[in-house]
């Protein structure tokens, strides 16, 4: 009986001496995601519903910010801008990473290297290279120059308001085709390669292998890219701020420069919050559809 009391004893305290280990393991990471994740969430539910301007005291307004956004025809203008970047936006990274994937993927020599610099893009700054490329862009640039000395004519890359999507859309490509390309690779040598001999025995020509076995087993990874792409359309800031500063006409505003210009320019926090709180669902709810919709599961036995 002593000896089995003695054992309790010592289970207990070394029970303890773990828990104590535990919750100082645990207890820090807590403690963080009270500080950076817990009370701004709080805070921006409280913003959500009351008026505040950065210097009074909150009022509670209930559901008058989010009534506002059915009246405020900005936010009409931002979401057919949002619809037209994914329109351009979606195509073009899916187009150039899977062409970039599938020309890494017949390299032989250099893919780190390759891959490298193409990553170089997508860790620069964005201010730095949104200067370089309005400059590149610009009605007198070196790019206007070189068209009108072969034919004649220039392109008002940034002043035309399609031309200006279409431009901040080029830019916002090269910067992620890197990151977005390496994903793609990643699902393409996934793909064992038993399929394509097998493939290749039934008399399937390369047309065939394509669409019939490396895209359909590609599709996770598609929809990966095609979730971060338009997770990036409803968070562009930087290209169109710095470049065209929301215009021509408006139609390059998207939702976090009126946000920011809400909150910033405007001094209204709390209706800058309910448009990042609808913004978010609206992304998170095309995500959801796009999953529904095209998101397929894949096996490879």
């Amino acid at each position: 009986m002593k000896e089995q009391k003695a054992r309790n004893h010592n289970s207990r305290r070394f029970g303890r001496k773990d828990r104590i280990f535990g919750y100082s393991i645990v207890l820090p990471y807590l403690a963080y995601t009270a500080v950076f994740w817990g009370y701004p969430f709080v805070w921006m539910l409280v913003l959500a519903f009351t008026k505040w301007n950065y210097f009074s005291k909150p009022s509670l307004i209930w559901f008058s910010n989010f009534a506002r956004l059915f009246t405020d025809s900005t936010m009409f203008r931002i979401a057919l801008n949002t619809l037209n970047f994914l329109a351009y936006l979606i195509p073009m990274v899916l187009v150039a990473s899977l062409l970039f994937a599938l020309a890494l993927n017949k390299v032989k020599f250099g893919k780190t290297f390759i891959m490298l610099s193409f990553l170089v893009a997508n860790v620069s700054s964005g201010v730095a290279y949104s200067l370089l490329f309005s400059n590149l862009f610009a009605v007198n640039g070196p790019i206007n120059r070189l068209i009108d000395s072969l034919f004649g004519f220039t392109i008002p890359w940034f002043s035309n308001p399609q031309l200006a999507i279409f431009s901040i859309c080029l830019i916002i490509t090269w910067k992620f085709i890197g990151y977005y390309g390496l994903i793609l690779y990643a699902g393409l040598i996934s793909i064992p390669q038993s399929l394509y001999e097998a493939a290749e025995l039934d008399g399937a020509n390369k047309n065939v292998i394509f669409w019939k076995i490396t895209l359909p087993l590609l599709n996770p990874s598609l929809i990966t890219v095609t979730v971060l792409a338009v997770m990036l359309t409803f968070g562009i800031f930087t290209e169109p701020y710095m470049i065209t500063g929301g215009g021509p006409m408006q139609r390059t505003t998207t939702f976090l420069i009126y946000m920011y210009d809400t909150a910033f320019k405007r001094i209204d926090p709390s209706y800058a919050t309910t448009v990042a709180i609808v913004t978010a669902l609206v992304s998170y709810g095309i995500v959801m559809l796009i999953r529904k919709l095209f998101e397929k599961e894949v096996s490879f036995v």
